[in-house]
């Protein structure tokens, strides 16, 4: 049954109100006239809302979910292949999480952290820094992946405030990163589209930037993988002296980049050299892995299979922590600045009202047993590589339609990206009527009943280039759903392109 002919569907403003690109934080928007027009035309009374949505159109109401599906309103069952945002790692209604939830809320619902802990913040604190590879010693809580990474900002400037090292005031981050939607971390970032409506508002001061690690578009044709590292190796180090060594906080990254770029990995050897740097100048190597955290990439930490096995003083967490069953991150801090902290000032100067929450930590210590007892990281890689090897067969080879038009199929564990491109000879052949690509595919595979993401904008530093798609299903994920998820991804890119080629 096809999306389109429910009420439930979308609803936007008529035609003959066009939308410029944009995009509200995680949320993809449709980026073109035709794109909306298309959309427009579907809707059959949508009801009214009051919430002010994250996109240019009203969505569907989700009923309930089970698994990796999610029943409309309506009745309409769909298959969630990205689990929201990267986080419903689990997917819906695990009995497990569930009854833990409920034995939370009977025992105790809530404390404020300002003046107790409680046992499920320990537990799953206790879990966390017992299956880090031996890379940290403490941890903290906070509500989200923004959070996270706002803490991870404070707890750095905080160490060398401890440590007798005021003058560091300066972060080196990368272009094409996502870092979270506060001022803060907007501004650590360098997400164009994202940080435009906010430009005047954020702080060049003591937030830099250097080249992204992305080799498929930035390295040159003359240079080996080896030349490439050294090259942004040595850009690092020029910003760091450029800013003066003294005064640099630490550099911060992504492990593999998310939706701005679309599930990109750094090459060999960059995190070895990066931490390299920061190491010869007493800075800290900050790691965000709110997305590819937390099993997503087939490991615990993305660093230990996407990182060179390189551990980091601090690091974020957040999405696949609690699998949406709570609201919850974490920061995770290495042995140097627990000590540069705990044995100082002895406490954290930072905090929320809602950090470390009976009901989100039990949850999470919940999910994260699922993970464990399920053994759901050796699934996730299995069905990982199957998801890619059919997404490599399906749209690249020879014969496939779009082969012409996919630029790169990329990934790892249960987290892919599929990049287009149009630049080529071969795209004179098609006509999108203003619209964009990743975009108009989304649409319709919605309309199949596939919930995927779309986005723009990572193909080139201004932000102004560039289609790509990700995938990021549950780790408890079927071998026929993949199946059946690459198959409606596949009808959908294959009929906009039949509809768009140009006779």
């Amino acid at each position: 049954m096809r999306l389109s002919h429910h009420p439930t569907f979308y609803h936007l403003k008529p035609p003959d109100h066009p939308y410029r690109t944009q995009r509200a934080g995680m949320a993809p928007g449709l980026t073109s006239e035709t794109s909306l027009q298309t959309a427009a035309v579907k809707t059959v009374m949508a009801k009214p809302t009051s919430i002010l949505h994250r996109t240019p159109w009203q969505p569907a109401i989700a009923a309930s979910g089970q698994g990796i599906y999610v029943t409309l309103e309506d009745g309409t069952r769909v298959i969630d292949a990205v689990g929201g945002a990267a986080v419903a790692c689990i997917g819906n209604g695990h009995p497990v999480v569930k009854q833990a939830i409920k034995d939370q809320v009977d025992n105790l619902s809530y404390v404020y952290n300002f003046q107790l802990s409680n046992d499920p913040a320990e537990k799953l604190a206790e879990f966390l820094v017992k299956t880090g590879n031996n890379a940290f010693e403490l941890c903290t809580f906070v509500s989200g992946g923004s959070e996270a990474m706002e803490a991870v900002i404070k707890l750095a400037k905080q160490y060398f405030v401890e440590t007798n090292e005021p003058k560091r005031t300066n972060y080196i981050a990368r272009q094409l990163s996502f870092h979270g939607n506060t001022l803060a971390t907007l501004s650590l970032a360098y997400h164009p589209t994202r940080r435009a409506v906010y430009l005047d508002l954020l702080n060049t001061t003591n937030f830099h930037h250097v080249s992204p690690a992305y080799a498929k578009r930035f390295q040159k044709s003359d240079e080996t993988e080896e030349q490439y590292v050294e090259r942004l190796r040595q850009e690092l180090e020029d910003k760091f002296i450029e800013l003066g060594p003294d005064t640099v906080i630490g550099f911060v990254a992504e492990t593999v980049v998310g939706a701005t770029t679309g599930v990109v990995s750094a090459p060999k050897g960059y995190f070895k050299a990066m931490k390299s740097v920061c190491d010869k100048y007493g800075a800290l190597f900050i790691l965000d892995e709110v997305m590819s955290g937390m099993g997503r990439m087939g490991t615990l930490h993305a660093w230990e299979s996407h990182g060179d096995g390189i551990a980091p003083d601090l690091q974020a967490v957040a999405k696949g922590l609690g699998g949406g069953y709570a609201s919850i991150g974490a920061v995770l801090m290495s042995k140097r600045v627990a000590e540069g902290i705990r044995d100082t000032a002895g406490f954290m100067k930072h905090g929320h009202t809602y950090q470390a929450h009976p009901l989100a930590c039990a949850a999470s210590l919940a999910v994260q047993k699922v993970i464990v007892d399920e053994k759901l990281l050796e699934n996730v890689n299995v069905r990982g590589e199957y998801l890619g090897s059919l997404l490599r067969e399906r749209l690249q080879s020879p014969n496939a339609l779009a082969a012409p038009f996919t630029f790169d199929v990329r990934g790892g564990g249960a987290w892919w990206g599929v990049e287009f491109d149009f630049d080529g000879p071969e795209g004179k052949r098609v006509d999108f009527k203003g619209g964009q690509f990743a975009m108009i595919v989304q649409a319709r595979a919605f309309e199949k009943g596939l919930i995927i993401m779309g986005f723009t904008g990572g193909s080139n530093l201004e932000g102004t280039k560039g289609n790509h798609i990700m995938l990021s299903p549950a780790y408890n994920v079927t071998k026929e759903e993949v199946e059946k998820i690459v198959d409606i991804l596949v009808d959908s890119v294959e009929e906009v392109l039949k509809n768009s080629f140009v006779v």
